[in-house]
């Protein structure tokens, strides 16, 4: 009740002040709204909660315990963007006895989507299915963050660098060692080689209605030579002004290095299912080329409704 009547003063006073006020926080520049200054507001901790929030990877893990239905679509694209591949399906996910399975309720494809062996033919493909498909039963999943991470450990080939997109997709902003060619260093966004690589700015905005601070990290303009350490493009979230739990996120990735390169963008919506947040939407768009492999462009959107528990 206090953060909200907190959001509502500085919403209000934001009409009255305009202006953006620099500060120092550990030695690192953050710009601010004028107004959360002059408020005496303990943006210090808000900006510590920020960086080590978890709400957004455990509301994918919150799938593994419930059932929901999802729309599928995915389509590759030629070099003119002409789709030359899709997938469009309605999927159903059924939790019962701890155990998760799933029902495909309609798929129609076009193109080449799949091998004559019912296999994936795309890297984009296998990254969605590994993301929101089920094969068989599941079963002894929680939806527990802890210490729980996201490893390659053990994993070799397609199945390791699936990992580590699974790495950039739930973790943005982290160190993530183990990437070739990208220093885990060059994906952190908090120590203090990213100070002075990027931009860091909190604002007060309502997302979708919702009450929020809106964190912006951008790359600095004129790097020069240090452009070439840049690899996330830019990442915008929007936090719950309640609970700062993660309602929002865009976020955009590219690099280059030599015998691969990569460009992709994301976008994810949450929403509530009782006291559970899950996303609501997934749309992501990608262009990779690895070596000895085709490049693929690829765009898919995921949108998951009708959640409930067993």
């Amino acid at each position: 009740m206090k953060c909200g009547i907190l959001f509502i003063s500085l919403l209000c006073f934001l009409k009255a002040f305009s202006q953006d006020t620099t500060i120092i926080i550990d030695n690192k520049k953050m710009t601010l709204p004028e107004v959360i200054v002059r408020n005496n507001f303990d943006y210090t901790k808000l900006l510590k909660q920020i960086k080590e929030d978890t709400t957004f990877y455990k509301a994918f893990k919150n799938l593994r315990i419930l059932n929901y239905t999802s729309f599928n679509d995915i389509k590759m694209l030629d070099k003119e963007g002409k789709t030359k591949a899709s997938l469009f399906s309605k999927t159903q996910q059924m939790r019962a006895n701890g155990c998760r399975t799933m029902k495909v309720l309609q798929e129609q494809t076009t193109g080449d989507f799949y091998t004559n062996e019912h296999d994936y033919n795309y890297f984009t493909g296998k990254l969605y299915a590994s993301l929101f498909f089920t094969t068989g039963k599941v079963c002894g999943e929680t939806n527990i963050v802890g210490n729980s991470q996201i490893s390659t450990e053990g994993k070799t080939g397609i199945d390791k660098h699936k990992e580590q997109l699974k790495m950039l997709f739930f973790n943005p902003g982290k160190k993530i060692n183990g990437i070739p060619f990208i220093g885990g260093d060059k994906l952190d966004l908090y120590d203090n080689r990213a100070h002075k690589l990027y931009d860091y700015r909190l604002e007060v905005q309502d997302y979708h209605g919702i009450p929020c601070y809106m964190f912006s990290i951008i790359p600095k303009e004129d790097l020069g030579p240090l452009a070439d350490d840049i690899v996330v493009d830019g990442m915008t979230t929007w936090f719950d002004a309640k609970n700062l739990e993660v309602l929002g996120r865009n976020y955009a990735l590219s690099y280059k290095a030599g015998v691969y390169d990569f460009d992709v963008s994301m976008e994810v919506e949450m929403t509530h299912y009782k006291d559970l947040l899950v996303p609501k939407v997934l749309r992501y768009k990608g262009n990779w080329d690895i070596i000895f492999k085709k490049r693929e462009r690829g765009i898919f959107t995921a949108t998951l409704f009708d959640f409930s528990k067993e």
